[in-house]
């Protein structure tokens, strides 16, 4: 008889929010020794951690906890995964530190598996091959479920499910043996998300998330619409009995219940009896994830490109929920940049401020697209774009002064001279006389835009001397600017060239002056 293993898992993340109130001023009073707590919104984060521990974290553990006991009561077995994000813990341990207990008899029944992750539930595994960021942070997070809960994760889950041939790669190397992804229809090829598979030129066994399963209760499971509304513990059963394959990956924000979904929808009651209902059947069995990974051998292999990485965010299941507008990516492209200042400053403080606003989170709160997707941002956002935008950008500058400060020297220099500055002090490109929808917030992204700017906004700024005041007044580096001021040129084509050829030349300089 075939007994498919249901694989049950949640995604269990809070993150810290931004002081979005905070202005310019209010940052350059921030100290050192006030980072990264004065970036943040303790009361909201207090408040909102609170709200959902009372609505879910809390009764949904005890749920689970004694769905257990009944299922071991009756001879048969309940098992779950979890992938608890470090900040997550973190704010359990300070506010609500009974969870942490309900997670550790979850741990000592030995049904339940914890799924590895990075610590701050952030991008770092798109950093790029330089970065050693992917991996430190996933250390941190072994060391913080060890401390917690004696245990050692054996399977990964990347933050909101990223995935790439080359954070496969990376996986593999770090030993786990096996990795969430999601079921992207566009990488399955037809194939169902029901069976394993190897990542690409490694040994890595990848589990499929079957999304639309997961998403009946994750989206569907309140939407008076659907069809398959109202949906119950035995009805949810029988799907999973007449479906076929291998397993049936159900991964799921654990804030699903209670929290997107009231109480008072049914949806603890349909988490109480999901348990009883599914273990009805004599060919459905609760699987942890390394459980399926001995169970089953790979069907195909799972190719996808660095251009091509998938997520389970949004309609797009792409990268574009982080990374789909300017505002995104310059975010993106400062932290990315500010590893090696950060790291060569020494300072635990700059270091943790650092990681803290590498959380997803931020990013995600910036997406400006409309439709299904925007409506999902809507609902988990606490500010406008814009408004997170600045106080990200904010934080950043701040965050690379100080760790220029404690550098000093010439590396130290470097460090100022190329770091991002807000967008109240960007270099906005205008042409007569209004702005044409480009900026660059540092030398980086003025080397970027020089040449994607008109050639006529180029000839006005540099007529005026803007270019050269912004790099000598804003930016602070004297000496770029007295090469600016200096350049001629026949054309405006040759104009560009030089004008961008001194940038990157200087920000070679500048990056050598930090590494050294």
């Amino acid at each position: 008889m075939r007994l498919p293993a249901i694989c049950l898992s949640f995604e269990v993340h809070q993150p810290y929010r931004l002081n979005t109130r905070m202005s310019g001023e209010d940052f350059h009073k921030i100290r050192m020794e006030d980072i990264p707590g004065a970036y943040l919104d303790d009361t909201r984060n207090r408040e909102i951690f609170l709200r959902v521990a009372r609505k879910c974290y809390i009764p949904a553990n005890e749920i689970v906890l004694k769905g257990i006991e009944e299922a071991g009561s009756s001879g048969r077995e309940f098992k779950v995964n979890y992938s608890l994000s470090g900040v997550f813990l973190e704010q359990a341990e300070r506010w609500a530190p009974e969870i942490i207990d309900q997670f550790r008899m979850m741990v000592g029944t030995g049904k339940v598996e914890l799924l590895e992750q990075t610590y701050y539930h952030s991008l770092a595994s798109l950093f790029g091959p330089v970065s050693d960021e992917f991996r430190e942070q996933v250390k941190l997070h072994r060391e913080l479920i060890k401390s917690l809960f004696g245990y050692e994760p054996k399977v990964f889950e990347n933050t909101e499910l990223l995935y790439n041939n080359a954070v496969a790669r990376i996986v593999w190397e770090m030993g786990y043996k096996g990795i969430i992804v999601e079921g992207v229809d566009r990488v399955l090829h037809g194939r169902s998300p029901n069976h394993l598979y190897l990542a690409a030129g490694t040994g890595l066994k990848v589990m499929t998330r079957n999304y639309r399963l997961s998403d009946d209760i994750a989206f569907r499971f309140s939407e008076r619409t659907w069809p398959g509304y109202p949906l119950t513990a035995d009805k949810y059963a029988a799907w999973l009995s007449s479906t076929p394959g291998d397993y049936i990956l159900l991964f799921i924000d654990y804030e699903t219940f209670g929290e997107h979904h009231w109480p008072e929808s049914g949806i603890h009651e349909f988490l109480r009896h999901l348990p009883r209902e599914v273990l009805k059947y004599e060919n459905l069995s609760f699987n942890t994830a390394s459980e399926v990974l001995k169970r089953f051998e790979p069907v195909g292999t799972i190719f996808v490109g660095e251009l091509e990485t998938i997520s389970w965010a949004d309609v797009e299941k792409s990268t574009d929920a982080w990374l789909s507008n300017d505002m995104q990516v310059t975010c993106f492209n400062a932290l990315k940049r500010m590893e090696r200042a950060v790291k060569r400053s020494g300072s635990e403080n700059i270091l943790r401020a650092w990681r803290t606003l590498q959380i997803s989170d931020h990013l995600y709160y910036m997406y400006s697209k409309r439709g299904p997707s925007g409506v999902v941002h809507a609902y988990f956002g606490y500010t406008d774009q814009m408004n997170m935008y600045y106080t990200m950008m904010r934080a950043l500058s701040h965050l690379q002064q100080l760790a220029a400060e404690v550098i000093g020297g010439a590396a130290g220099e470097a460090v100022r001279l190329l770091r991002v500055v807000p967008p109240d002090r960007a270099f906005h490109y205008h042409e007569d006389g209004r702005y044409i929808g480009l900026s660059a917030h540092s030398l980086y992204e003025l080397l970027q835009t020089i040449p994607m700017a008109t050639k006529d906004s180029i000839l006005f700024h540099m007529a005026c001397r803007h270019l050269e005041r912004w790099v000598r007044w804003t930016i602070g580096d004297r000496e770029l600017a007295d090469r600016i001021r200096e350049v001629e040129a026949d054309t405006s084509d040759e104009l560009i060239k030089k004008i961008a050829s001194l940038v990157e030349e200087r920000i070679k300089t500048l990056e050598s002056r930090i590494s050294v």
